[in-house]
C-alpha cells in the first residue's frame, strides 16, 4: 500500500486507486485487513489532551486582577479586618468555580467529534459482504453504502447508482451532491467539488454505491478539521483584555497610594503605626473587590435574559463580548437561509413568473404544474411528506398552487420511471392517459434541452440555445435551474426504453430553486449595519448562489466581488490582510480558509464573531472572538465549540444579544466609574488634608466601613440598569479601547476631587467650630456623596430625571438601604462604639446631606455638556 498520491485521490482513475492501495474488486482478505489496522490504527478521531478538573480550577486564579484581590484579602487579615478578607475570598472562589465549570464544558467539543462515527459498516472482505465495526476499517477496504447511511470513512467511489450525499455539515454546500466515479483533472478542487469522493460522517441521501477506503481516522477530511479544532486557541474577550489592563494599572496605583499617604502623614508628624494602618486600609478600599461579583452577576443576568430570547450562553464572557463585535462572519446554509430548497420562479411560454396559475386545462402553465407534481418520488402519508430535498421543493410548489399529486395520479397513474443518475442528470416518469400515455422529463437544462424539438406552448421549432441562455441568467442570480419537458404517446409500456422515450420532447418550462433566506434576516442585517457591525458571508456554496443570497440580505451590493476558496489560496497573508476589509462574500472555502479569514480580520484590529452550524465551522467558531452556533440544525461539534447557541437558529437573535452585550459592558463601565470616583474621593480627602492644615479626617475603620457598604449593594445594583436609548445606533467600541476611554479618567479625576473637596469643606466647617463630632461629619459626607454619585453614574449621557428613579428599583433600594445603614452608624450606640462615631445634631446632618448632594447637579451638568458634544466626543469609526 503506497502513501497518499500527490495529486489527490479524486484525480486517480478507479484502476489507479485500486493499484495504489493494493486492493482488488473482491475486497481485502481478513488477515491483510488486520495487518493494515495494526499499521494505520483505528478509524476514530484522536482525543485531544484533556485537563483535569483541578488544573482547570487552579488556572482560574492566574489573572492579575484576582491576584491583586488575594493580596488585598491577605492585607485585610493582617490589619485585623477578617470580615473584609472573608468577603474577598468568597468572591474570588465563586468566580473561580464558575470559570472552571465553563472551561470544562468547552473541552467536551472533541469528545463529541469522536462520537460522530458510524457504529457499523458493510464491507466486502474475502469476497463476501459482511458488517464490521467502523473503527476497524482500513485503507483499501471496499465499503457499500445506500440511502440513510452515515459514511464511515473517506471513500473513492468505484460504483454509483443515483447516488447523492448531504455534505452540508462538512462543506457548507446547501444542495445534495450528485456523485460520480469519473476521475477529475483539477488537483486543486475544494472538497465540495470532488464529486467522486464520499466523506466520513456525511449522509447518503439517495441511491447506493461502492467505494474504496482512502483515508481513516485523523487522515479523513473530518479528522483534519478535528486537528484544526484541537490546535486552535481561544482569544481573550475584550472584557478580559480590559480587566487585565485595569488590574495592572490598579496594582501600580494601589502601591503608590500606600507610599504617598504614609509619607505625607509621617512627615506631618502623625504616628507611624496609625499612618501605616490608614495607608493600608485606604489601599484595600481602593481595590474594587466587588468588581468580579458585579461582572459575574451582570453576565449571569444577561445570560438568563438571552435564554428567554432563545440564545443559550455557554460561556458567561460571551454575553458581554457580543457588544464589542465589529465583524460577524456568518455561514449561509441554515444560518441566513432556511436550509431547504424552494421553487421560487417559473418560466414558460416566454414569461417569467413568481407563481403558477391555477389549473386551467391544457395550457402550458397547467402542464408545468402537472409535471412538477407527478415527476418525483415524494411519498405523502397524511401530514408526513418524505423525499429528496429538490423533489420535495417541486412537490410543495405544485401543491401550493393547486396541483395535488394524489388527485393527478388517480387520473394519470404512473406506469414506469427512468431514474435519475449522476450520469443521466435527468428523471423521466411515464403515466397512462385515456388516449395513450405521457412522459414527463426533468433534469439539468444542459441535458434536457438538446432532447427537445418543439415548444409545447405553440408547437414551434425549438431553439435550445435561447432557452439555455435564460437558464444561465437564472443560475447567475443564484438559482438551481431545472428544465421540464413532456412527450405524448399513443401507447406506453411499463418497461420503457430511454432511447425511445427521451427524444423529440416538447419543452414545457424552467423552474428556479433556491435555499431561501430567512424572512427576518434582512432586518437583522440592517440593524447590524446601524450598529456599526459588518456582516460577512463565508460559505461552501457556489459563488453565484452566495452572491445572490448576500444581495438579497443587504450584505453586499450588486457589483461586490466574491472571493472563492481557490482565489484565496493564492493570496499571501499580507495580501489577504490588505483585501479582507473590502470583502463581504466568500464562496467555496475550506475550514482552514475560514480560520485564515478570521485571523486576517483579527490582525486588522477587528473583533470577530463567527456563526455556523456544520462540522466545518467548528475550528473557526473556536478561533473567533465569539462563536455562535445554531441549536436546531447545527451539529453537536459546532455547538460544543461555540460560546453561544441560538436555540431558534434565528440570525435576528444575534441582534438582541448584541444589544444585551452592549448594555452589560456599559453597566460594568458604570460600576468601575462609580467605584473609582468614590475611592478617588476618599484618597483626595486623606491626601490633601495635611497640606491644608487639617488633621487626618478618617480612621482606618471609617475607610473600611465606607468601602463595605457603598461598594457592595449599589455596585451590584448596576447589573440591573436598563440599556440607554441609542445603544444600537452607535459604532462598536474598538476592541483595544481602554476601559477608561471616552472621558472616564477625566470623570474619575474631577468627580473624585469634587467628593474630596466637599469632604474637606465639611471637615473645615465642623473642625473650625470645634465640635467633637467633626470626624463623623466628614465620615457622613463622604459616604452620602458616594450614594449620590451612584445615582448620577446611572446614565452616561441621559440625566437621572430622564431615566427615572424607578427605572432601576434595585439601585433605588440599595441607596435607601445604604443610607439607613449610615444613619445606624451615626445614631446607634453599638455602632458608635464599633466605628468611633458620635450622633449628629439634625442641623449638622442636614448640612452633611446638602453638601453630599452637590455631586448630583455637578454630574448632571457634565452630562448636559456631553449630550451637546462639547466634551468627550467619541471618535468616528466607519463600518
Amino acid at each position: 500500500m503506497s502513501p497518499k498520491p500527490p495529486r489527490g485521490w479524486h484525480c486517480l482513475s478507479i484502476d489507479e486507486t485500486l493499484d495504489h492501495l493494493g486492493a482488488g474488486p473482491e475486497g481485502l482478505a481478513a488477515d491483510e485487513a488486520r495487518r493494515r489496522l495494526d499499521s494505520a490504527g483505528p478509524n476514530r478521531i484522536a482525543a485531544g489532551r484533556r485537563h483535569s478538573p483541578l488544573l482547570i480550577f487552579l488556572h482560574q486564579f492566574s489573572d492579575l486582577m484576582i491576584l491583586v484581590l488575594l493580596a488585598a484579602a491577605l492585607i485585610s487579615g493582617l490589619v485585623g479586618e477578617p470580615q473584609d478578607a472573608i468577603a474577598i475570598l468568597v468572591i474570588v472562589l465563586l468566580n473561580g468555580v464558575i470559570g472552571a465549570v465553563q472551561e470544562y464544558r468547552a473541552e467536551r467539543a472533541l469528545a463529541v467529534l469522536r462520537r460522530m462515527a458510524s457504529p457499523e459498516a458493510r464491507v466486502l472482505r474475502d469476497g463476501r459482504v459482511q458488517s464490521v465495526d467502523a473503527t476497524t476499517l482500513v485503507p483499501g477496504d471496499l465499503v457499500l453504502v445506500e440511502a440513510g447511511n452515515l459514511v464511515p470513512a473517506d471513500l473513492r467511489l468505484i460504483e454509483t447508482e443515483a447516488l447523492e450525499a448531504d455534505e452540508s455539515a462538512l462543506t457548507g454546500e446547501s444542495q445534495a451532491v450528485s456523485k460520480t466515479t469519473e476521475a477529475l483533472a483539477d488537483a486543486s478542487l475544494p472538497p465540495g467539488d470532488r464529486r467522486n469522493l464520499l466523506y466520513k460522517s456525511s449522509l447518503v441521501g439517495r441511491g447506493r454505491g461502492r467505494g474504496i477506503v482512502v483515508a481513516t481516522g485523523m487522515h479523513t477530511e473530518i479528522g483534519r478539521i478535528a486537528g484544526l479544532l484541537r490546535s486552535e486557541h481561544r482569544v481573550k474577550t475584550p472584557l478580559q483584555q480590559r480587566l487585565t489592563r485595569f488590574g495592572h494599572c490598579l496594582a501600580l496605583v494601589v502601591l503608590a497610594i500606600c507610599v504617598l499617604i504614609f509619607l505625607a502623614g509621617t512627615l506631618r508628624g502623625e504616628p507611624v503605626l496609625l499612618m501605616f494602618l490608614t495607608a493600608v486600609s485606604l489601599a484595600v478600599a481602593a481595590i474594587p473587590e466587588a468588581l468580579p461579583a458585579v461582572v459575574t452577576v451582570s453576565l449571569a443576568f444577561g445570560a438568563r435574559k438571552l435564554g428567554r430570547r432563545h440564545a443559550l450562553v455557554r460561556k458567561l464572557p460571551a454575553v458581554e463580548t457580543l457588544g464589542a463585535v465589529t465583524y460577524i462572519c456568518t455561514d449561509k446554509t441554515g444560518t441566513l437561509t432556511q436550509n431547504r430548497m424552494r421553487a421560487e420562479r417559473f418560466w414558460a411560454d416566454g414569461e417569467l413568473r413568481d407563481a403558477l396559475p391555477a389549473p386551467d386545462g391544457d395550457s402550458v402553465w397547467s402542464e408545468l404544474g402537472r409535471a412538477l407534481a407527478l415527476n418525483n418520488d415524494v411519498v405523502a402519508n397524511g401530514d408526513e411528506v418524505r423525499g429528496e430535498a429538490t423533489e420535495l421543493a417541486l412537490f410543495e410548489a405544485a401543491a401550493r398552487f393547486g396541483y395535488d399529486k394524489a388527485a393527478l395520479e388517480a387520473g394519470q397513474p404512473r406506469l414506469g420511471v427512468l431514474a435519475f443518475t449522476s450520469e443521466r442528470q435527468q428523471m423521466t416518469t411515464l403515466h397512462r392517459l385515456d388516449d395513450g400515455g405521457i412522459a414527463y422529463v426533468k433534469g439539468s437544462p444542459e441535458r434536457v434541452l438538446p432532447q427537445c424539438s418543439r415548444h409545447l406552448a405553440d408547437g414551434e421549432r425549438f431553439d435550445p440555445e435561447a432557452v439555455l441562455a435564460r437558464a444561465e441568467a437564472l443560475a447567475g442570480e443564484g438559482y438551481r435551474v431545472l428544465a421540464l419537458a413532456s412527450r405524448r404517446f399513443d401507447r406506453l409500456t411499463a418497461e420503457p426504453d430511454p432511447e425511445q422515450i427521451e427524444h423529440a420532447l416538447s419543452f414545457v418550462g424552467l423552474v428556479a430553486l433556491i435555499d431561501p433566506p430567512r424572512p427576518e434576516v434582512p432586518q437583522a442585517v440592517e440593524e447590524c449595519r446601524q450598529a456599526g457591525i459588518v456582516p460577512v458571508m463565508i460559505t461552501g456554496d457556489h459563488p453565484a448562489t452566495a452572491r445572490a443570497i448576500a444581495r438579497r440580505l443587504g450584505i453586499c451590493d450588486d457589483d461586490a466581488p466574491v472571493m472563492t476558496g481557490a482565489e484565496l489560496s493564492r493570496l499571501s497573508g499580507d495580501e489577504l490582510a490588505r483585501r479582507v476589509g473590502q470583502l463581504r462574500v466568500y464562496a467555496r472555502v475550506s475550514p482552514e480558509q475560514k480560520i485564515r479569514i478570521v485571523r486576517a480580520l483579527q490582525a486588522q484590529g477587528e473583533f470577530v464573531a463567527m456563526t455556523g452550524d456544520g462540522i466545518n465551522d467548528a475550528p473557526a467558531l473556536k478561533r473567533a472572538g465569539i462563536g455562535v452556533a445554531m441549536g436546531q440544525k447545527g451539529t453537536d461539534v459546532a455547538r460544543e465549540a461555540a460560546d453561544m447557541v441560538l436555540l431558534d437558529d434565528n440570525f435576528a437573535t444575534i441582534v438582541s444579544a448584541v444589544r444585551e452585550g452592549r448594555r452589560i459592558y456599559d453597566n460594568i463601565r458604570k460600576f468601575i466609574r462609580y467605584t473609582m470616583t468614590s475611592n478617588a474621593g476618599e484618597i483626595w480627602t486623606l491626601f490633601l488634608a495635611p497640606f491644608i492644615g487639617l488633621p487626618i479626617p478618617l480612621l482606618p475603620i471609617h475607610i473600611l466601613w465606607i468601602n463595605l457598604i457603598t461598594d457592595g449593594l449599589p455596585g451590584l445594583a448596576f447589573a440591573a440598569e436598563p440599556a440607554e436609548p441609542g445603544s444600537m445606533r452607535r459604532p462598536p467600541r474598538p476592541p483595544d479601547e481602554n476601559v477608561f476611554a471616552r472621558g472616564m479618567w477625566q470623570q474619575i479625576l474631577w468627580v473624585g476631587l469634587l467628593i474630596g473637596g466637599l469632604s474637606l469643606a465639611a471637615e473645615a466647617w465642623a473642625w473650625g467650630r470645634g465640635v467633637e463630632h467633626w470626624q463623623t461629619v466628614v465620615f457622613t459626607v463622604l459616604t452620602l456623596a458616594q450614594l449620590f454619585n451612584a445615582l448620577a453614574v446611572r446614565g452616561e449621557r441621559m440625566s437621572l430625571w430622564q431615566l427615572g428613579l424607578g427605572s432601576n428599583r434595585p439601585m433605588l433600594g440599595a441607596v435607601l438601604l445604604t443610607f439607613s445603614l449610615q444613619l445606624m452608624a451615626i445614631y446607634l450606640p453599638l455602632f458608635n462604639d464599633l466605628l468611633r462615631t458620635q450622633p449628629l445634631p439634625p442641623g449638622d446632618l442636614a448640612v452633611s446631606i446638602l453638601l453630599a448632594s452637590l455631586v448630583l447637579p455637578a454630574s448632571e451638568a457634565e452630562k448636559w455638556l456631553i449630550r451637546r458634544g462639547f466634551i468627550y466626543r467619541p471618535p468616528a469609526r466607519g463600518s
